[in-house]
């Protein structure tokens, strides 16, 4: 499995043509504390750099934005109970959505953890 990263604070793991995307530990960090996480449906077809979800905190809401093109296979039924998950675990049982890629190749555009380490400590 590879996970990769987006300049908007999105990574993605990939295993095979399926995909799981979540928020990082960062962008997390920034929203505060999450109060509400809305999922998209499955079936749901995104491009790369669509509106693919939401997520509010007390501070702000924000979009989160597919880092892939492809069809939504789920999203995380956990958070719309438990939205602090965002904040428990962001890069692991506090994931948004799985996805099937129509492009898998969209992914190798974006950063790998090194990389957005180096550009995290940029801003």
């Amino acid at each position: 499995m590879s996970r990769y990263f987006t300049q908007d604070h999105e990574w993605i793991q990939v295993d095979g043509d399926t995909a799981t995307v979540g928020i990082t530990t960062y962008a997390q960090s920034q929203l505060g504390d999450i109060v509400f996480v809305e999922t998209p449906d499955a079936g749901k077809t995104v491009a790369k750099g669509d509106d693919a979800a939401v997520v509010e905190s007390v501070k702000a809401a924000s979009d989160v934005y597919a880092p892939a093109s492809g069809t939504v296979v789920e999203g995380n039924p956990a958070l719309a109970d438990n939205p602090a998950l965002v904040n428990e675990d962001p890069e692991g049982e506090g994931w948004f959505f799985k996805l099937t890629l129509s492009n898998a190749a969209e992914v190798e555009a974006l950063m790998d953890e090194a990389a957005y380490k180096d550009f995290v400590a940029g801003l």
